[in-house]
């Protein structure tokens, strides 16, 4: 049994020493320097200059309630289409569905790049798409880039558009758990389509849309891709600039790596406690 032990861990070991270097590493480090000050040579203990400047950083408090703006905003609307979704993509009635299921999920495939540079031609003031449509209807279309309110829509359109598929296919997953013994009861009782999928559906898929709920949170807590390629770096004015951005802004641009650190575990602390207050107000009660 010895034997077997040393060889599992001697297979395990590479692994083990990649995680610790490359992970494990880092993390400590961080926290580390999280109360250094680092603004010049050489580095020197200063938590006032790092932790303390936090509760004092009006950017801080603006990309903290950009962020709760989209997670409050998007989430709520993502995981409630992903689940109509995941049901129409269960339907017996809908032909293709494996071709359909792929290509809702396939956004998530396509480079962010990519599809922020559709984003920022199709919401274009001046040719793009979308204000061409408004036009024809006869309403005046916004400058989506120039206005703050605005832009921050295209921020939340164009995230639940590249996770949506995504949470649809893990609510589908536990859509086709659920026994069909129970739907076949319902309908011995004359119970309708509207109430089986509010009384049994719903109530059933209530962890794995749980799962999705924290998943998105901890994404849009960690959003960075978007703000910073659709509305250019968190524009018009500092609107759309999530705490992802503001902390490549201080680690990578200001290299304040001290400020930075304090700031990514800020993030980590809020992702956590939202995330445990969704998990608290979700669980099963007796």
């Amino acid at each position: 049994m010895r034997k077997r032990n040393l060889t599992a861990y001697g297979f395990l070991t590479p692994y083990l020493a990649i995680f610790a270097v490359f992970w494990f590493w880092p993390i400590l480090y961080s926290f580390y320097l999280s109360f250094l000050s680092t603004r010049r040579l050489p580095w020197s203990w200063n938590p006032g200059m790092t932790w303390g400047r936090i509760y004092q950083d009006p950017a801080f408090f603006n990309a903290l309630w950009n962020t709760l703006k989209i997670l409050l905003i998007q989430v709520p609307v993502m995981i409630a289409l992903a689940t109509i979704l995941a049901v129409l993509l269960n339907s017996r009635l809908l032909k293709a569905r494996g071709l359909m299921r792929f290509a809702f999920f396939a956004p998530v495939v396509i480079g962010e790049a990519a599809y922020a540079a559709v984003f920022r031609l199709m919401f274009n003031a001046e040719f793009g798409i979308v204000n061409k449509t408004l036009g024809q209807m006869g309403i005046e279309g916004p400058n989506w880039f120039g206005h703050p309110d605005a832009a921050m829509a295209v921020i939340i359109i164009a995230v639940t558009w590249r996770w949506m598929g995504y949470n649809a296919i893990i609510i589908l997953s536990g859509l086709q758990s659920i026994p069909e013994d129970v739907y076949e009861a319902a309908k011995l009782d004359n119970v309708s389509p509207r109430q089986q999928f509010l009384y049994i559906t719903l109530p059933l898929l209530r962890p794995v849309i749980l799962f999705c709920i924290v998943l998105s949170v901890i994404g849009s807590m960690q959003l960075f891709a978007e703000p910073f390629l659709i509305t250019n770096q968190g524009g018009p004015g500092g609107a759309t600039e999530t705490l992802g951005l503001f902390l490549y802004r201080q680690g990578f641009l200001n290299l304040n790596f001290g400020y930075a650190s304090a700031i990514a575990y800020t993030i980590a602390a809020l992702a956590v406690a939202i995330s445990a207050l969704n998990l608290w107000v979700g669980r099963e009660r007796e």
